[in-house]
């Protein structure tokens, strides 16, 4: 019975032995973030994205047979963290869908993920989280390993705030010409004016609309007489008819001006043949064979040649002689009125005292002028002319570029209801979504707004908030704008961008703090720091700048340590 005893007691003490030497062997080694790199270093902000990818390799002798890992990457910030693509490798005695790593040799690994950012990951770790298993059954490791400082963040200084909003036009001219026209016509082969052409209506209210105009000290106007002949007949004959009809024409309007105290010019000539007026009303006309008789003006470019083509077709030169001939001959009097419209001082004058008056034109004219409100301006269109969506865009882009975001976009939200389509109203909703970060809304409203001033700007947000650089540098131009200099900045072109930034008109404290980003990146000690303190000075907090990266090894300055103190 002792035998037994003791032998069962041995056999314990071996089987104790056996088991702590087989979990010695699977006890799992740390890894070293030296094995690991991490690109870029570090992480940038593209777009509204932090993409990374990590490469890295397991030694030698290090992954076991049986083995399986899942892989984390994860972004740990203050209040949270947010966790990547998750990889798993498995060792070579492992069944499964993971990749095999082999234990001999070790293997290279590479770790591809994207974290939607928030602000808060400006201060942030980047780490990887190994999760292992054998058999199936989770067996311990060892804790997360930190492979990486930060996020650069600097792409998520581009702002919707800044761009220009997109203003509706106005159509005042300060000269409008204005063109009147009446016809006295002639019997064939006749040159005498008769008294029923004379006697017309038509002649009498263009009459009375030369004086009008010739009376109006805002309208300047003169008077052009041409005479014609229709084109058969013969050259000769038909440039001695319209010689004489011109002149008679010309000699009854002198008399007549000089009735009535019009004080004007009279510039008269003649056309011998009126091939073109003859060409235009055979177009227009619904005879049966016209394109016969359009041929024969392109084959034949000879007057004589085509009147004797014509006259050959006798099916139809009956029509044109019934038709199309007498409405030739005639003489065209043509009245050119310049209306000259109101000053730049008549029209300040008028805003001031009594806006009334004045059309929408010249309304949305005067809202431009120095020294008047585009508020009341625009606020009066919108209460006279409330259909007409530019009153209420360019009462939205007043407030928007005034810092009043809510009255912007009642004002955009009515102009965008008024006309949908108008290409301001597109622009200004699309800068609304930017504003939100909604870029997918924000492309389909600028695929409408073509045509809007300032569309330049705002497709160069859409492309850095999408995270491609090169269009938005593009699309800027030569814009001078904390937006165009930031572009310029990510596609690392560092002099262009000083020189954007100097041509900034009114300069903030994101004008500063990017002159700041590139003076640390082109290592120029004193552009860092004067530029920081006109960044502060504007309302820049110390601490932003202590969790930026951009400023990271300028944190030790002395000037840099003393400024952020304060």
């Amino acid at each position: 019975m002792k035998r037994q005893r003791l032998q069962l007691f041995l056999s314990l003490i071996m089987l104790v032995a056996v088991l702590a030497t087989s979990c010695s062997k699977k006890t799992i080694s740390p890894l070293g973030n030296s094995l690991f790199s991490v690109n870029p270093s570090p992480l940038e902000l593209v777009g509204t994205k932090v993409p990374v990818t990590i490469n890295g390799r397991f030694p030698a002798k290090w992954f076991d047979k049986n083995m399986s890992v899942v892989v984390t990457p994860y972004l740990k910030y203050d209040g949270g963290e947010a966790l990547g693509t998750s990889y798993t490798y498995q060792g070579e005695k492992v069944a499964g869908n993971g990749t095999v790593i082999s234990q001999e040799n070790g293997g290279a690994i590479t770790l591809r993920s994207e974290f939607n950012y928030t602000p808060a990951m400006k201060k942030s770790e980047l780490y990887l989280r190994f999760a292992f298993s054998r058999d199936g059954k989770t067996i311990p490791g060892f804790g997360d390993l930190k492979i990486a400082d930060g996020v650069n963040s600097t792409a998520g200084l581009a702002s919707a705030a800044t761009v220009t909003p997109a203003t509706a036009p106005d159509a005042f001219q300060r000269i409008i010409k204005e063109t009147y026209d009446a016809d006295i016509m002639f019997l064939i082969q006749q040159a005498e004016l008769r008294s029923s052409e004379l006697n017309s209506s038509n002649l009498a209210a263009w009459k009375d609309l030369v004086k009008e105009a010739d009376d109006d000290a805002r309208k300047n106007i003169n008077v052009e007489v041409s005479a014609y002949a229709s084109p058969d007949g013969g050259l000769d004959l038909n440039e001695k008819l319209a010689e004489k009809r011109e002149k008679n024409t010309t000699d009854y309007l002198t008399k007549e001006f000089k009735k009535k105290a019009i004080d004007t010019e009279i510039n008269a000539k003649y056309t011998a043949q009126d091939w073109d007026g003859f060409q235009k009303l055979v177009q227009a006309s619904s005879l049966q064979d016209k394109d016969l008789v359009l041929r024969v003006l392109s084959m034949y470019p000879d007057p004589e040649t085509r009147e004797k083509e014509i006259k050959n077709i006798s099916a139809v030169y009956s029509d044109l002689a019934e038709t199309i001939l007498p409405k030739l001959r005639r003489s065209r009097l043509i009245a050119n009125v310049e209306v000259i419209g109101k000053t730049d001082e008549e029209l300040k004058s008028a805003v001031n005292s009594d806006m009334s008056g004045l059309s929408v034109e010249e309304l949305l004219y005067a809202a431009n002028l120095d020294g008047v409100s585009k508020e009341k301006v625009y606020t009066f269109v919108t209460q006279k002319y409330p259909n007409d969506y530019r009153g209420w865009n360019n009462l939205g882009a007043y407030y928007y570029s005034n810092g009043q975001a809510a009255k912007a976009v009642q004002s955009f939200n009515k102009a965008a209801g008024v006309s949908s389509n108008a290409p301001e109203a597109s622009m200004n909703q699309a800068l609304l979504s930017l504003a939100e970060g909604n870029t997918a809304k924000a492309e389909q409203l600028l695929g409408n707004a073509s045509g809007a001033n300032s569309l330049g700007e705002a497709l160069g947000l859409l492309y850095i908030q999408k995270g491609d650089y090169n269009k938005a540098v593009q699309s800027f131009g030569e814009a001078k704008s904390n937006n165009a200099a930031l572009a310029q900045i990510l596609t690392k072109n560092y002099n262009k961008a000083q020189q954007t930034l100097n041509g900034v008109s009114k300069k903030d404290a994101t004008t500063y703090y990017l002159s700041a980003i590139v003076a640390a990146r082109t290592n120029n000690t004193s552009g860092v720091v004067g530029n920081l303190k006109s960044a502060i000075d504007q309302g820049v907090s110390a601490s932003s700048i202590l969790s930026d990266i951009e400023f990271a090894k300028f944190l030790t300055n002395s000037d840099v340590k003393n400024m952020l103190l304060k």
